[in-house]
């Protein structure tokens, strides 16, 4: 029965045995594997033969110290392999005494640690990684914000600019109403990034349970995700900033890459409110500012936004097409949120007139895009109302001369 113990502690444990100047006496087969040298390799060597060059004299010398005591030395050790790899081994180091009392040899008990250590410090690289994204994602929020509010701070200089003059009183409400679009635009930076957020932190309760559970392979899955999941909240940043960038040099641009930004921008409030929007593009390049046939884009879904959920308009779809009529680039938004009454179709575009209560409009919306659309663009943005439907229509001239 003995025999069987040794057996079986030979068998799942890795063994040496030196003598008491550390040469190499016994090695199971064990050791043998993990170390990569032969029995024959081995014995008549002085221990130090797997040392790894990493590990500092310090730790050897509290060795030999505790052992040199009688004492029993516990430690997980960097070894060197034959073919310079690394291993790590939990060990114990055990003083055999004679019956006099003295040391008469060292019997060494070990197990393989590597592929715990390795995730370990996998893990504490990644962890490294994702604060250094953190800490790089906030100083790009700190920075993107500033901006916004330093753009912010230019349309309210130029609004009282325009006031102090007493110049031309419609700029004054167009930039009022391109004010009004910074909140909003604001208000959506946060909307869309609460579903990110959530996304964020279930991939990092993953990591840490793919860590617990040795799941190499997860934890890099989970971290990919994670810095794709960072890089898109960035993204939303950028895109919110691009839109309100100061850009008044007029350039030829294609209409539907604008359209395409407004619905960017609204995503998320069209998925929450299970809005459709049908699209039909024609490749039509006009002349004029892209962002100003943007913000008027979502002036007119915004509007068809609040209508659907004034006239509790279940089934809700848009229509957006752009086609070539005459000369003239023609984009047509159509909704079925209800129809505007006969009574306020004729002054739909009035400034300051709304029909919606005053904590959802100021009445500048469809009077600022129809300034756009005439001055801006040297085209016309008109209105027509059918039966719960309702189409815009923004005519663009086309000048191809002028390229």
């Amino acid at each position: 029965m003995l025999r069987q113990y040794k057996e079986a502690i030979e068998k799942s444990n890795i063994i040496s045995k030196t003598d008491i100047d550390g040469v190499i006496t016994f090695v199971n087969d064990e050791f043998c594997n993990i170390s990569g040298y032969s029995k024959n390799e081995l014995i008549g060597q002085n221990h130090n033969i797997v040392r790894h060059p990493d590990v500092p004299k310090e730790k050897f010398n509290l060795l030999w110290e505790t052992l040199k005591n009688k004492k029993i030395y516990k430690d997980t050790v960097k070894n060197l392999a034959k073919d310079g790899s690394t291993f790590y081994v939990n060990t114990t180091i055990i003083p055999i005494l004679d019956e006099n009392s003295n040391i008469a040899e060292y019997i060494a008990i070990r197990y393989d640690v590597t592929k715990e250590v390795m995730l370990r410090e996998e893990l504490i690289k990644k962890e490294a990684e994702y604060e250094e994204l953190n800490r790089s994602l906030e100083k790009r929020v700190q920075e993107q914000t500033r901006e916004l509010k330093e753009l912010n701070q230019t349309l309210e200089k130029r609004v009282r600019d325009e006031i102090a003059k007493n110049e031309d009183k419609q700029r004054v409400m167009f930039w009022q109403s391109r004010h009004a679009s910074l909140g909003q635009m604001l208000a959506n930076i946060a909307h869309q990034w609460r579903q990110p957020l959530t996304e964020l932190s279930l991939a990092m309760f993953n990591i840490k349970k793919s860590a617990q559970n040795d799941e190499v392979d997860n934890i890099s899955k989970f971290y990919d995700e994670s810095k794709y999941i960072i890089k898109n909240m960035s993204q939303t940043i950028d895109d919110f900033t691009n839109f309100f960038s100061p850009d008044k040099e007029k350039h030829y641009f294609n209409i539907s890459e604008s359209i395409q930004e407004a619905i960017g921008l609204l995503e998320s409030i069209i998925n929450d409110e299970m809005i459709t929007i049908k699209t039909n593009f024609e490749d039509i390049e006009v002349l004029g500012i892209t962002n100003e046939l943007t913000q008027v884009m979502i002036n007119l879904i915004n509007n068809s936004k609040d209508a659907f959920i004034h006239n509790s308009i279940l089934l809700r779809e848009i229509a957006i097409t752009t086609r070539v009529e005459n000369d003239f680039a023609l984009i047509e938004v159509q909704d079925n949120a209800g129809g505007i009454a006969k009574e306020n179709i004729e002054k739909i575009f009035e400034p300051y007139f709304t029909t919606k209560h005053k904590s959802r409009g100021t009445g500048l919306g469809l009077f600022m895009s129809k300034m756009i659309c005439e001055q801006g663009l040297g085209g016309t943005l008109d209105v027509k109302s059918r039966k719960n439907t309702t189409i815009f229509s923004i005519k663009i001239p086309l000048d191809y001369n002028e390229k």
